[in-house]
């Protein structure tokens, strides 16, 4: 159920819907060309090993093979990173990861790529695993990488924190942690690459970002970028898993080598080996507050687990250090924050960026701090949230938003906290056992990747030669449904016909740069990009149908199919303009907003999040339950309906997991588990029965923004709030995720009183 959502936006079909309901829509990995090789990799099998030869012969002479390759045979860089290039596409000299890639083959079926990959002798000299942060800050500890473990290092101060202490009336200080967590995505990594006849290399893969795509690729095969098309879209699933190369490099250099097209597509198994995770995090706060409730001192330590290399780990960092402060003022603050490689999975990318973790930590704080001082734990926050104008977290300017207020007061009406203002409890008859409870949780977050990162953006819409309207990005289709908010936004806000549109995306031959399709930022993009590039599209238009059909000047429109004059009486088709003329297009580059000041990698727009929910908790069991759950979200105005409803609902589900059951488990630097058999996914059945999400749509008068994207919003606020209804339920605090149903369990002698007859 969504609420106060736009009144102008109708219930569409989404342009790939109905491919995606039959089934007749093609991924990227389902691709295939005639003469097709098979791709594999061999991976490590050590977490952290030096390799002191690899022998290939064997390899080579099996039957049906064509290519064996090694780190020699790489022509340009034997790296890719999509910030700092330090993971190898195949390790030289250390394997640092059992994920780590040491040699690829090329064969003509499946049997003879498995039997050349068993037949590669690698010699290693293994070395002690490196399986936690705290492992690799030893000062007498192997170095992972040249310039030691720590990746990237942050510290903040505002204020006399020590000083501020000492005045406090209550002080809470608490260590949280927070899992390892899988993207899981439907479409595990893969795709087809195929050399064109003209010398060229087409990658069909799955990717967030395909013209940075391109430059790494280029860059390993030491080709020329426009020698590289790649094609990222449509995506069976990705929040921010594939946002960094996985089997790129590998297919690109296989089907340089052989001259044919060459497909990979991992198992689950080898997905949950190589893939990026979610940063695991120990965040240790502490926080006090005055007798009237108002924060005087707040300290944060963050040490995060980003594994064995860097790609956005220092990024990752920045955002749960910023989201660490939530929407909340501080007057004395002190923020330390390290990003560590350990020999552990990959983490990088992943819905919410950090802000899961952080916000958990933070509000978690506001809730303890609540039960000390005696106030009610929502008014705390109230009393605590920053005003309209307030600068971000770090001091920086920021676009006026009064979100935080806006769904602070609506989680406060909601009929979630309405119920537990009346203490009300569903009692299970001859279910002692059985207890509810309510929380809450309020969250800030920013769009973009934030000052000093660069965050391009642009668009171009033209008439192409059969008159369609094409309206290109490059952008990526992964499920979010971007796709959708285009359409509504040509069609509902700048007055073009359905009928008369192509959509081009995720083509880097045919888009122009628009940055990645991360970090919540692309509905934003293509709104500013639209309002610029629509109005002078149809300035151009209008005037090429006068001087074709000799008008004078007058007021023109747009009808399905063509120009007409005002009264209705059609002037040309497009496609009759489109002949008769020259091109008519419009191209133009931007950047996403950012904000003028501040040291750090600070956002410039933000949106807003307040969660209520109702658990259930089994003392038998140790299990919850979520029960019910209300969202109100402060994004601005509502582009698509639809998409908005199933982004939080999509973001509540990812939550539900991180809060109740996954964690992908490390063991000596080896997963835990080698597929989804013993990794717990929440399914429709764990979701609530009730969901409500509002949409506040008020922004400043005169904003020029837009719709802010909330693919990310909906996931941080979840956790604290059934952390703090478990807390109301059992009197049970929770600060490590997921949630041990141990520490809910309750004696046996505790449960037999329990069902006597009173």
């Amino acid at each position: 159920m969504l609420n106060r959502a736009s009144s102008g936006s109708r219930w569409r079909e989404r342009p790939d819907g109905r491919g995606k309901v039959t089934g007749e829509l093609a991924y990227l990995t389902d691709r295939y060309a005639e003469g097709s090789l098979i791709g594999r990799i061999l991976r490590s099998p050590h977490p952290f090993a030096r390799i002191k030869s690899i022998d290939t012969e064997a390899a080579k002479a099996v039957p049906g093979v064509l290519a064996v390759l090694t780190h020699e045979d790489v022509p340009g860089v034997n790296r890719f990173g999509i910030v700092i290039q330090d993971q190898p596409v195949l390790c030289e000299d250390v394997v640092r990861y059992v994920g780590d890639a040491v040699a690829a083959v090329a064969a003509e079926t499946d049997e003879a790529a498995e039997r050349a990959l068993g037949l590669i002798r690698v010699e290693y000299e293994v070395y002690e695993t490196i399986s936690s942060p705290e492992e690799a800050l030893r000062p007498d500890g192997r170095k992972l990488h040249p310039d030691g473990n720590v990746l990237k290092h942050i510290q903040y101060s505002k204020g006399d924190v020590e000083e501020a202490f000492g005045r406090c009336a209550h002080i809470v200080e608490q260590t949280y942690k927070t899992p390892r967590q899988m993207h899981v995505y439907m479409e595990t990594e893969g795709g087809l690459f195929v050399p064109e006849p003209d010398g060229r290399l087409t990658v069909y893969s799955p990717t967030q970002h395909g013209l940075k795509d391109r430059v790494q690729i280029a860059n390993i095969l030491a080709v020329p970028e426009e020698n590289i098309r790649v094609l990222s879209s449509p995506i069976g699933g990705s929040f921010g898993g594939k946002d960094e190369l996985n089997v790129q490099p590998y297919g690109a250099l296989l089907a340089q080598r052989t001259g044919r097209p060459v497909r990979i597509h991992n198992s689950r198994a080898e997905s949950v080996r190589a893939g990026i995770k979610r940063h695991p995090m120990t965040i240790r706060m502490k926080t006090g507050i005055d007798s009237a409730g108002r924060i005087l001192a707040h300290k944060v330590s963050v040490l995060a687990d980003t594994g064995a290399y860097a790609t956005l780990g220092g990024e990752v960092l920045t955002n749960a250090l910023e989201n660490s402060l939530g929407c909340y003022v501080y007057e004395n603050l002190e923020i330390e924050g390290k990003s560590v490689f350990t020999n552990n999975g990959v983490s990088g990318e992943f819905r919410g960026f950090g802000a899961n973790q952080a916000i958990f930590a933070l509000e978690g704080q506001m809730d303890r701090l609540a039960e000390l001082s005696g106030i009610d734990p929502w008014k705390l926050r109230g009393i605590n949230l920053r005003k309209e104008n307030d600068p971000g977290a770090y001091g920086q300017e920021i676009y006026p938003t009064d979100g935080a207020r806006q769904v602070w007061r609506a989680v406060l009406a909601s009929s979630l906290k309405q119920e537990e203002s009346r203490n009300r409890q569903d009692v299970i008859p001859d279910k002692p056992w059985i207890k509810t409870g309510y929380g809450s949780a309020i969250a800030m977050m920013g769009t973009g990747l934030g000052k000093g990162i660069p965050d391009p953006g642009g668009g171009r819409i033209s008439l192409a030669p059969d008159g369609q309207i094409e309206v290109a990005f490059s952008y990526e289709e992964f499920g979010q449904g971007l796709l959708a908010a285009l359409e509504l936004m040509l069609i509902e806000h700048f007055g073009l016909f359905e009928e008369d549109l192509r959509l081009v995306i995720g083509d880097t031959d045919r888009v122009p740069e628009s940055g990645s399709s991360t970090a919540a930022r692309t509905t934003t993009m293509m709104w500013l990009a639209l309002g610029k590039l629509v109005p002078e599209f149809k300035g151009k238009l209008f005037d090429a149908a006068r001087e074709r059909a000799r008008l004078p000047s007058g007021q023109l429109t747009l009808g399905q199919g063509g120009i007409r004059l005002e009264d209705g009486t059609p002037v040309c088709t497009f496609a009759e303009l489109a002949a008769s003329g020259e091109p008519i297009v419009c191209e133009m580059s931007t950047a996403f907003p950012e904000s003028p000041n501040g040291d750090f990698a600070n956002r410039f727009l933000f949106v807003q999040a307040g969660t209520a929910v109702r658990v259930e908790v089994n003392e038998l069991t140790g299990r919850v339950r979520l029960l019910d759950q209300y969202h109100a979200v402060a994004g601005g105005p509502v582009a698509n309906p639809q998409g908005f409803l199933g982004q939080i609902e999509g973001a509540s589900g990812m939550a539900l997991g991180f809060t109740l059951t996954e964690n992908a488990v490390m063991k000596d630097g080896r997963y835990a588990f080698g597929n989804l058999d013993a990794y717990l996914i929440p399914t429709i059945v764990d979701q609530s029965k009730s969901m409500r999400v509002e949409a506040i749509e008020e922004v400043p008068e005169g904003d020029p923004y837009g719709p802010r994207g909330i693919g990310e919003i909906g996931s941080v606020t979840l956790a604290p709030a059934i952390a703090q209804a478990i807390w109301n339920a059992t009197g049970v605090r929770v600060s490590e995720l997921p949630v041990d149903p141990a520490l809910l369990q309750k004696s046996p002698q505790y449960l037999q009183e329990a069902v006597q007859p009173k």
